[in-house]
């Protein structure tokens, strides 16, 4: 667990919940900075646990506020509805998919995404596992390169890229 030890790593777990899970800041910052302390398998593995708890805060924030509205608009809506029903209506396995692929582009704005799954109301066993599932790639490229760019002796990344050791 290097010089932070055990606390160190459950508070930046803690951290990245938080500040995932309220929007504050962005995932792939936070796998970065894990990637950089905690080196790949302890980085990757907090950033799993920061972003998928960070997730279900937004997902529970989400549902709470928007209890039923979101249902009485598709009512109005019967398009949005029926565009809601094709992408979560279909079942575990379809749900499941549909909630990775929308995990997997390393663009895919996270809180956002939280906001509408929990308010549309996807189940959570599917949202769980295609949170994981979508973003372990993207996660693993942030945090690997990160604990890759630590690994040089490099004091940060930008020394790291300025000194041609991460130069293209």
């Amino acid at each position: 667990l290097g010089a932070l030890g055990a606390w160190g790593f459950l508070v930046y777990v803690l951290v990245f919940m938080c500040t995932s899970g309220f929007g504050v800041l962005p995932t792939f910052a936070q796998a970065v900075l894990g990637g950089w302390i905690f080196g790949l398998p302890l980085g990757l593995l907090g950033a799993l646990a920061g972003f998928t708890g960070g997730s279900l805060i937004g997902y529970a924030i989400s549902r709470l506020v928007s209890r039923d509205r979101v249902d009485g608009i598709m009512q109005q809506h019967p398009r949005a509805a029926a565009v809601r029903d094709a992408l979560i209506g279909r079942g575990f396995w379809a749900t499941t998919g549909i909630v990775t692929l929308i995990r997997i582009p390393p663009n895919s704005p996270f809180a956002l995404t939280n906001l509408v799954m929990g308010s549309c109301k996807v189940d959570m066993t599917p949202y769980i596992i295609g949170v994981i599932v979508g973003m372990t790639p993207r996660t693993a490229l942030f945090v690997g390169s990160a604990a890759a760019a630590a690994a040089t002796g490099a004091v940060d990344i930008q020394t790291f890229i300025s000194e041609g050791k991460g130069g293209l």
